[in-house]
């Protein structure tokens, strides 16, 4: 067969190894579907300013409800309400992002997300 010829090449590995990674990359792959879909189907809730604002989001990063309670609405410092409104949402999307790291790298045994 000339230089192309891999017989005797251990480097390649055979059928049985192939097959062994392929199940294990199919294996990798299911669990990695299952926990996106764990991800996706939670709900990750954050609050702010002692509880007076408070943000759920799912795994998906879509705010599903966002309450504010009354004593802080004041026409005189809006910016305030932002900025509690503001670091609620970034936290619960901060959970959602290290709920997802946790998971996948778990699966992946450290290996860093593409």
């Amino acid at each position: 067969m000339g230089k192309y010829s891999n017989k005797g090449n251990k480097g390649l590995g055979g059928g049985a190894n192939m097959q062994s990674l392929l199940k294990q990359a199919q294996k990798m792959q299911e669990q990695m579907q299952k926990a996106q879909e764990e991800i996706l189907s939670a709900e990750y809730e954050a609050t702010s300013g002692g509880g007076a604002v408070k943000v759920v989001v799912g795994g998906d990063k879509f705010i599903r409800s966002l309450e504010i309670e009354a004593d802080v609405v004041d026409p005189e410092d809006v910016e305030m309400l932002t900025d509690l409104v503001t670091a609620a949402v970034n936290e619960a999307l901060r959970q959602v992002d290290l709920t997802t790291q946790e998971k996948m790298g778990a699966i992946q045994g450290g290996m860093p997300m593409m």
